[in-house]
């Protein structure tokens, strides 16, 4: 298994990413994170094919917490094993675990969106004594169940396209134009098809079959879920033309859902953190302090 590093001088230009490189071991390679602050402890999972970048607009709202994002493996500044066919959702299901539990993480607020909830949600599910609260944005958890079209088209894109476009990626399931700048740090990480086995792996294991290896944990999560009692808080986005609506699934399967207020976030595409950050992060902050609950 050939494991490439980042090239770090590429991540110079991006002006309003000043946080402190660090980084955790994972089975011979290094993963990336960020962590900021003191505080109760938030952790924030980035999705395809994005990177801890996509929640710089949150730190500064959060100040008065520990916001820690880390980068998933073949993803940001964390090193990226060649070839798509090297990634399994075991791999970055063991990765999240082995970061948790060596930054010895508990209490956590727990922020997910895309594929930050197909495994944030099943890690919580494994070990619900360590999470606090969770935060649900634009994601879901597929079992297996036929996909649709757009869907397949998608999966298809990934694989076959000679150089997966990622800004282009980001720009299209966004509701506004981007700037250049942000276009080119989402680009940041992958400077040629070498590095891109973990965007091109991710659309495809998303399990398609019940038979998908990926799928036992995601039921996990899901029966955990029906039955968390804990603080939950989802937003999504209304301009979503990836997972728009599935927030509906996730306020009949989570009960405590219900008790906080229920928040639409308006004019922004699948990647909300992106193009409404600060006022996601207002609301993240409320929910924490407890001033989101609906009044019995």
């Amino acid at each position: 298994m050939q494991i490439v590093k980042p090239d770090l001088n590429r991540f110079e230009f991006i002006k309003d990413f000043p946080y402190k490189e660090n980084f955790i071991d994972f089975e011979g390679m290094q993963m990336h994170y960020i962590d900021e602050g003191k505080g109760e402890t938030i952790l924030a999972l980035h999705g395809e094919p994005t990177w801890s970048y996509l929640y710089r607009k949150f730190i500064p709202i959060l100040k008065d917490y520990r916001f820690i994002a880390p980068d998933f493996i073949g993803f940001g500044k964390s090193d990226k094993i060649v070839g798509r066919k090297n990634y399994s959702f075991d791999l970055h299901f063991r990765s999240l675990d082995n970061f948790i539990h060596k930054l010895e993480l508990k209490d956590i607020t727990l922020i997910v969106q895309d594929w930050g909830g197909l495994l944030g949600l099943p890690l919580l599910a494994e070990y619900p004594d360590l999470f606090k609260r969770v935060v649900i944005l634009n994601t879901f958890l597929p079992t297996g169940k036929k996909m649709s079209f757009p869907f397949k088209l998608w999966r298809m894109f990934a694989k076959y396209h000679p150089s997966l476009p990622v800004g282009g990626i980001v720009q299209y399931a966004s509701y506004k134009k981007l700037s250049k700048d942000i276009i080119d740090a989402y680009n940041a990480p992958f400077p040629n098809k070498k590095h891109k086995g973990g965007a091109v792996a991710f659309p495809l294991l998303v399990p398609s079959t019940p038979n998908d290896p990926a799928v036992k944990p995601i039921q996990k999560a899901r029966d955990v879920l029906s039955t968390w009692n804990k603080p939950a808080l989802i937003m999504f986005s209304d301009k979503d033309k990836v997972l728009g609506g599935l927030e509906k699934f996730f306020y009949r399967l989570i009960p405590s859902s219900n008790k906080q207020q229920k928040i639409t976030i308006k004019d922004a595409g699948h990647f909300l953190q992106e193009e409404k950050g600060e006022e996601i992060a207002t609301y993240i902050d409320k929910f924490m302090k407890g001033e989101l609950r609906v009044k019995e």
